[in-house]
């Protein structure tokens, strides 16, 4: 993932997160089809149906999905609060070269969370 958000140039880069709770198995590369991929991302819809339906098939489930900041903080923006469902998906961002990991909450759930929308979350590399 870090390799694709620096080959993405000022594009944000983004993909599909298969996994179980608390541990994610795959990252599934996606194209942006947003009309500013330099500041905003969004998942190719073709792509989004297809690795649900495989993912259903295979016994796996998306938990989540990436993007990077190229020009931002290893953080979730305002705008990506703002397009956040409280679902408790896994959000990685990416962006100097590192990745940091959130949860999508309610705002209710956490009174701490960033924008109202995330908790972090510790990533580990097993």
């Amino acid at each position: 993932m870090v390799a694709a958000a620096a080959d993405s140039n000022a594009r944000e880069c983004c993909g599909l997160l298969l996994g179980t709770t608390g541990h994610i198995a795959t990252a599934v590369p996606a194209a942006n089809v947003a009309a500013t991929p330099e500041r905003a991302f969004e998942i190719d819809p073709a792509t989004l149906l297809r690795v649900h339906r495989d993912a259903r098939g295979a016994g796996q489930k998306v938990i989540g999905h990436y993007h990077s900041h190229p020009n931002g903080k290893p953080e979730p923006s305002p705008r990506d609060a703002a397009r956040a469902i409280e679902n408790g998906q896994i959000w990685l961002i990416i962006a100097d070269g590192g990745i940091s990991g959130w949860q999508a909450v309610s705002a209710d759930s956490d009174s701490n969370a960033l924008h109202g929308r995330f908790r972090p979350l510790t990533l580990a590399v097993q």
